[in-house]
């Protein structure tokens, strides 16, 4: 991926939105670009979607009433329930998401880890 790649520019985009946010921080983990918070994945670029941690009610509930959100699957392989992906074409658009971002962090602070 070169630096005037689509890819790139979407990328660029996303971490304008996710950067911002307290505590954020972003790398690379198993070829996908990720966000953490507290060192926790909330977040990762996948496709022509953001994949995003929510409780697995919320993930439901999103996918019936946001023709945007779909359940995530990186690579074609389904996620758990509490994964989900919201697709945007313009990615400059995810800054309409900022509240379900701070919702996906808030969870994953609070979530056990594994």
């Amino acid at each position: 991926m070169n630096a005037d790649s689509p890819e790139s520019s979407r990328k660029l985009q996303i971490d304008a939105v996710l950067l911002k946010l307290p505590g954020v921080s972003t790398r690379k983990i198993n070829r996908l670009d990720a966000y953490f918070v507290s060192d926790k994945m909330f977040a990762c670029i996948s496709g022509h979607g953001v994949g995003l941690r929510v409780p697995a009610a919320t993930a439901t509930e999103l996918q019936f009433s946001r023709d945007n959100v779909v359940p995530f699957q990186p690579g074609g392989i389904t996620s758990s329930k509490e994964w989900i992906q919201i697709n945007r074409a313009d990615a400059a658009e995810y800054e309409k998401d900022l509240e379900l971002f701070r919702a996906s962090m808030e969870f994953v602070k609070a979530a056990r880890t594994r």
